[in-house]
């Protein structure tokens, strides 16, 4: 598996691909072909809802059906199952709960560290243009997103179940997309055991500051995790219970959707005002602010610092800043007018996306977008994961 780190800021220098546009709200829909590998691998728009359960029941009574939960009335009829909330948003069973990443995890998120920090927003589905272009429609299914990019303390839970956290065959697949899952010809990519997976994520050799990791757990666990590669992240997210959000879905949650925000936080949309009351961006949290080559570790702040001024219209926050994100889609040309598309064909790069505590303010636009191998573990690229709504 490549390890190999950045001492720079390199994410953030011109010669890396970026793109994106202004433009006005569009509409467009349609399929696009399907299968592993396949260009702008797409699926028809699906469906979680699960529908009402039937016969009768005991009032009081409590069921799953496709992570929506059922309540059983006091005629003894079931009664249409609904989203659990954002701070337990698994279905399990009879009861929501939160994901395996915050099982007995304190609550240390948001900006007075008291949420939860596996809380997952639903994100209503729509069309919209990505990259805020009139040329390249959109349209996402209902999805959750998670609220705060992975935390340490939550990455420290899949280490402790590693190996036996690696995803297995199509584990993480988005529910409308074929072939989106985990496919086993990666199994090389991740770390053998646990104490190679601990040394995979120590990255930035000349400037070991900067990674978040901790041997034992302390102080940083509310911290965004960095320093891991897109298989890893992937791993992550599917043993977690969700996924990587895909380009189409995180561009729509970052944009407002149809509302076309140049950054998460536009109001109005068209609005470009920027400073460091909405994200960690550009070296601003140390006693020097502007990026060097040494960078300070202070410019790495806990998730949510910035919420609820920096948060996205659904709530998500440091969709710029803080980390940039691994994305599912491989990096290349929007696929096609589509509906729950990704592109799986162009993977010797990934899309990553939302800017870092280390990046200029054009990073942070919600039409920015950056190519990145997938071994490639920066301390300035973090995760977050998508769910079923």
């Amino acid at each position: 598996m490549a390890s190999g780190c950045t001492a720079l800021l390199g994410l953030d220098k011109d010669y890396h691909s970026m793109e994106g546009s202004g433009g006005d709200a569009g509409s467009g829909s349609g399929n696009a072909s399907s299968g592993r590998g396949g260009a702008g691998t797409a699926g028809t728009a699906g469906s979680s809802s699960g529908g009402s359960s039937s016969g009768e029941c005991t009032p009081g009574d409590t069921q799953c059906s496709d992570n929506l939960l059922a309540r059983c009335n006091d005629d003894g009829q079931w009664n249409a199952p609904e989203p659990c909330p954002a701070e337990a948003p698994v279905c399990r069973g009879t009861a929501c709960t939160t994901p395996p990443s915050c099982d007995g995890l304190p609550s240390t998120c948001g900006p007075g560290a008291t949420e939860g920090c596996c809380a997952s927003a639903v994100v209503p589905g729509g069309t919209f243009n990505r990259g805020n272009d009139p040329a390249s429609p959109a349209t996402v299914s209902d999805l959750r997103l998670d609220r705060f990019e992975v935390t340490v303390g939550r990455f420290r839970k899949f280490v402790a179940a590693y190996p036996g956290s690696q995803p297995a065959a199509d584990a993480g697949a988005h529910p409308a997309i074929p072939g989106s899952g985990w496919n086993p010809a990666w199994n090389g990519e991740l770390p053998a055991d646990a104490a190679a997976l601990r040394a995979s994520v120590m990255c930035n050799p000349d400037n070991p500051d900067l990674r978040t990791w901790t041997e034992e757990a302390g102080a940083q666990e509310h911290l965004p995790m960095n320093c891991v590669s897109w298989y890893v992240a992937f791993a992550f997210c599917a043993w977690d219970g969700g996924r990587l959000p895909t380009e189409a879905e995180w561009n729509y949650a970052a944009a407002g959707g149809g509302e076309q925000r140049q950054y998460p936080w536009s109001n109005p949309p068209e609005s470009t005002t920027i400073d460091a009351s909405y994200a960690s961006y550009d070296c601003r949290e140390s006693s020097a602010p502007g990026c060097t080559f040494q960078s300070d570790f202070s410019d790495i702040v806990p998730v949510g610092s910035r919420s609820p001024k920096g948060d996205g219209r659904w709530t998500q926050a440091d969709l710029g800043g803080s980390m940039r994100e691994w994305i599912l889609d491989g990096y290349g040309t929007y696929p096609a007018e589509c509906v729950d598309c990704a592109n799986l064909t162009d993977t010797s790069n990934r899309v990553v996306r939302g800017g870092s505590s280390f990046g200029a303010p054009s990073y942070l636009l919600t039409s920015a977008r950056v190519s990145v191998a997938p071994s490639a573990p920066y301390y300035s690229l973090g995760m977050r994961c998508a769910r079923r709504p």
